[in-house]
């Protein structure tokens, strides 16, 4: 009888405390958080529009509950989250109104916060390039078990500030998940899902996509004469599922149990020591890649099924260099590649833009000379399964030259052959 009263008056206790830390009494979510600085909130549920940026700031801040949050300016984020320590948000919806999804902003924009928590979270038709959940400048985040949905929108895709490529160019653009300038990031049991844009040929004619908007007088150095010569790059699916850049600085990352569909790019890593584990990535046109410096990368238990251009890429990007007198070396590799499952790959919806001449693995040189080449890779356990006749020339692509790739220890792997072999040239054991 003592222990059920105890527990009937803790109920008590937690309804009474959860009534008075409603948003519901007051005028606004934002005027509930500015009375009650460094409390969790709780948000009923009901629908709550607002026109500017919910701001959460200090310690063990934030919100909670089933309630709908609407944003009504394109011009703003929905939550912004900043210099907060503890600070979480759970279980809301954030969505944006009927004309009003396309954005430049973020539902959560997070900025230099540490042990913040973003967990149940629905982010639905927040269509804008910068990320439906964004974190940056971070340490110690944990992102799990949200759901993205729809997170694209046509845009262009700006080059002409950059001596590399000097165009610009018609896109469909958009990212679930970015984290960038961050450490001991964890990344798990999220659903990333893109049902707008697939790229049909359609799409790419109603919106001119990859069609060239604008170029500079001179040739960018990354080009070729051909592409320059075009006006048009097959490259107009840009963005990315879940992105963790800032080559040097992010560091530590955990991407694990992520469910990611019709995503351009379903993992794009940046970074030294991530763990990329027990994923599935289905339908996009690069299944994932790890590049510009990424050192130590983790891929094991994945599933990559429907990719077009290829499912596992490791190569050096324009952030990896020598050795400065200022700098240490930013270099790719020291990477385990093992037991992952690569399946139907050429079957999807991007098949008709990339053909079949295309690899599962691919590992390739530098985007710019002075780029240290990629180095010491196992890749080991891994399954290419294909049923039918296959839609791609070799399992595996590894260049030659200067800076081809070096290291690779290939062991233990069964792969199906492509149309015209296992690898263009003598597997590395």
């Amino acid at each position: 009888m003592i222990r059920r009263l105890s527990f009937l008056l803790f109920l008590c206790a937690t309804v009474v405390t959860a009534a008075d830390l409603s948003v519901a009494n007051y005028s606004s979510i934002q005027a509930a958080l500015d009375a009650n600085p460094n409390r969790m909130l709780f948000v009923p549920a009901g629908d709550y529009s607002i026109t500017q940026k919910i701001r959460i700031r200090g310690d063990r801040s934030g919100l909670f509950g089933p309630g709908r949050i609407i944003q009504q300016s394109a011009d703003q984020p929905i939550i912004e989250i900043e210099n907060a320590t503890g600070a979480e948000i759970r279980d809301l919806t954030l969505t944006r109104a009927e004309g009003k999804m396309d954005s430049r902003n973020e539902a959560i924009l997070a900025i230099k916060c540490r042990d913040l928590v973003i967990e149940n979270v629905r982010a639905i038709d927040n269509r804008s390039p910068a990320g439906a959940i964004s974190v940056r400048e971070s340490k110690d985040t944990r992102i799990s078990r949200c759901l993205v949905r729809n997170y694209m929108r046509v845009s262009i895709d700006d080059r002409t500030q950059s001596k590399d490529w000097g165009y610009a160019f018609n896109c469909t653009d958009g990212t679930g998940i970015s984290v960038s300038y961050s450490t001991g990031i964890l990344i798990e049991g999220n659903r990333v899902i893109e049902d707008n844009f697939v790229p049909t040929p359609e799409v790419k004619a109603r919106y001119k996509l990859g069609d060239y908007v604008k170029k500079n007088p001179e040739k960018g150095a990354l080009m070729n004469q051909q592409a320059w010569d075009s006006n048009y790059t097959d490259a107009w699916q840009q963005g990315s599922g879940i992105i963790v850049t800032a080559p040097e600085i992010s560091d530590l990352t955990r991407i694990i149990g992520n469910h990611i569909e019709n995503a351009a790019q379903g993992l794009d890593i940046h970074a030294d020591h991530v763990i990329v584990s027990q994923n599935i990535i289905t339908n996009a046109f690069i299944g994932m890649k790890a590049m510009h410096g990424s050192r130590n990368v983790l891929i094991t238990g994945n599933q990559f099924v429907r990719n077009s251009l290829w499912a596992i890429g490791l190569m050096p990007g324009a952030a990896a260099h020598p050795a400065t007198d200022d700098k240490p070396e930013n270099a790719d590799g020291g990477s385990i590649i093992s037991n992952n499952l690569i399946s139907d790959f050429g079957y999807g919806d991007a098949h008709w833009i990339w053909g079949d001449e295309r690899s599962p693995f691919k590992f390739d040189t530098g985007q710019q000379p002075d780029d240290p080449p990629l180095t010491d890779v196992v890749i080991t356990g891994n399954v290419i399964h294909a049923l039918g006749k296959p839609r791609y020339k070799y399992a595996v692509i590894i260049p030659g030259g200067p800076n081809a790739p070096r290291g690779l220890h290939f062991s233990s792997n069964l792969f199906h052959h492509g149309t015209q072999g296992i690898c263009n040239t003598d597997l590395p054991q």
